[in-house]
C-alpha cells in the first residue's frame, strides 16, 4: 500500500486576541487570501481551502472571529476593523491580497473590502444580509458564539449591502457563489448584490446544494483560487 504524507499543519499565532492560522507555501507567494468562516463556526472549518491556496502558491490565513473558537472578546461592530488586521498581518507575507468568506464571513468580506481600498477581490460563498444576521442574533437563533448583541443588531441595520457591494467597483473584483438550495439565506440576496455590484464581478448560482456545501466542494475551492489569481 502507498503511504502518503499528512499535509504539513499550519502555522499558529495570535494578534490582538485574534487566533489564526497561517498557510505559507514553499516559494513566494503570488498572493495572500485571508478566510472568514460564518457565525457560530471557527478557523479549522476552513482549513481545507487554506491547504487548497498553498498548494497554489498563494499564502492563507484562516482566523476566528470574536466570540468563536480561541479568539478573546465577543463579536461586535469591531469585526471588520478584525478582518483588516488580519489583513496586516498577511500582508507581510504577500504583495497583494483578497478576502474569501462563507455566510457571515462573505457580509464581512464585501464590508471590510468596502472600508479599505487595497483588497485585490472578495469571494463571497452564500453572503448572508446584513438585515438577516441582525434577526437571527435578536431573535436568539444565532447562539453558538458570544456576541455583544445590542451593539451588534444596531450596527447591522446601519449596513446598506447594495452600497457596500457598489463601493467595491473597480478596484477590487468580486465573486459570488450560492446554492440555489440554500435553506439559510436564499439565493436570491446574491443576486440583488451582483446586480448593484459594479465591474468586475461575476455570480454563479449552483443548482441544489445547502447553505454549506460549496464551502468545501473542491472544484468550487479551485474556481475560487483562480478567480483571486486572475486579480492578483
Amino acid at each position: 500500500m502507498k503511504h502518503h504524507e499528512p499535509p504539513a499543519p499550519p502555522e499558529l499565532g495570535e494578534h490582538d486576541g485574534l487566533s489564526y492560522a497561517l498557510f505559507l507555501p514553499d516559494r513566494p507567494a503570488a498572493g495572500g487570501v485571508v478566510i472568514l468562516h460564518g457565525a457560530g463556526s471557527r478557523k479549522e472549518s476552513h482549513f481545507d481551502f487554506g491547504r487548497v491556496c498553498r498548494d497554489r502558491g498563494l499564502a492563507a490565513l484562516a482566523f476566528d472571529a470574536r466570540g468563536h473558537g480561541r479568539s478573546s472578546g465577543r463579536f461586535g461592530p469591531a469585526a471588520v476593523g478584525d478582518v483588516l488586521a488580519m489583513r496586516d498581518v498577511l500582508a507581510v507575507h504577500a504583495p497583494r491580497i483578497a478576502l474569501r468568506g462563507s455566510s457571515m464571513g462573505g457580509f464581512l468580506a464585501i464590508q471590510a473590502a468596502a472600508a479599505e481600498p487595497s483588497i485585490a477581490a472578495v469571494a463571497a460563498i452564500c453572503p448572508a444580509p446584513p438585515a438577516l444576521l441582525a434577526r437571527g442574533i435578536a431573535s436568539g437563533d444565532l447562539v453558538d458564539f458570544e456576541v455583544d448583541e445590542q451593539a451588534t443588531v444596531q450596527w447591522l441595520g446601519t449596513l446598506d449591502p447594495a452600497d457596500s457591494v457598489a463601493r467595491l467597483s473597480p478596484r477590487t473584483a468580486l465573486l459570488l457563489l450560492h446554492a440555489r438550495g440554500d435553506e439559510r439565506v436564499p439565493y436570491t440576496a446574491s443576486e440583488e448584490l451582483h446586480a448593484a455590484a459594479g465591474e468586475p464581478k461575476r455570480l454563479i448560482v449552483f443548482p441544489g446544494g445547502h447553505h454549506r456545501s460549496l464551502q468545501h466542494d473542491l472544484e468550487v475551492q479551485n474556481l475560487t483560487a483562480r478567480f483571486l489569481e486572475d486579480a492578483f
